[in-house]
């Protein structure tokens, strides 16, 4: 990393990612691989870029991400949180703009487990009365 660099931790379900921003055009790396050909849905790049276009820091910064665990939604949603903690680490102004918009709080949601004797986490064998 270049010696000017802004680091943010997301987290999302089972997904972490580890953001790092620096001085640059707007390119973006996920696992070392571009952006475009990371998320293949349209709506996962847009969740991505989210707190870099609220803050119109869009195309000041080239984004290196590093994502394990979880799901491609769960990945992209955590580095949308790792950006916005990165973007609080460049510049505490923006703070306001990102918990307006809800990037700086985390998405505490994830699967609830299956529960011994029974199908799942909430559903239960049929229940016979005779």
């Amino acid at each position: 990393m270049p010696a000017v660099s802004y680091y943010g931790t997301g987290k999302r379900k089972s997904a972490i990612a580890r953001v790092y921003l620096k001085p640059g055009q707007g390119n973006f790396l996920v696992n070392r691989r571009k952006m475009e050909t990371y998320f293949g849905s349209e709506a996962l790049k847009i969740i991505v870029k989210q707190a870099l276009l609220i803050t119109e820091t869009a195309d000041k910064f080239d984004v290196h991400a590093h994502t394990i665990g979880g799901g491609m939604t769960g990945q992209a949603e955590a580095i949308r949180l790792g950006i916005a903690r990165a973007l609080l680490e460049f510049n505490i102004e923006l703070k306001k703009k990102l918990r307006e918009a809800g990037f700086l709080t985390r998405d505490a949601r994830i699967k609830e487990r299956k529960k011994y004797g029974q199908k799942g986490a909430r559903k239960r064998f049929q229940f016979s009365k005779r």
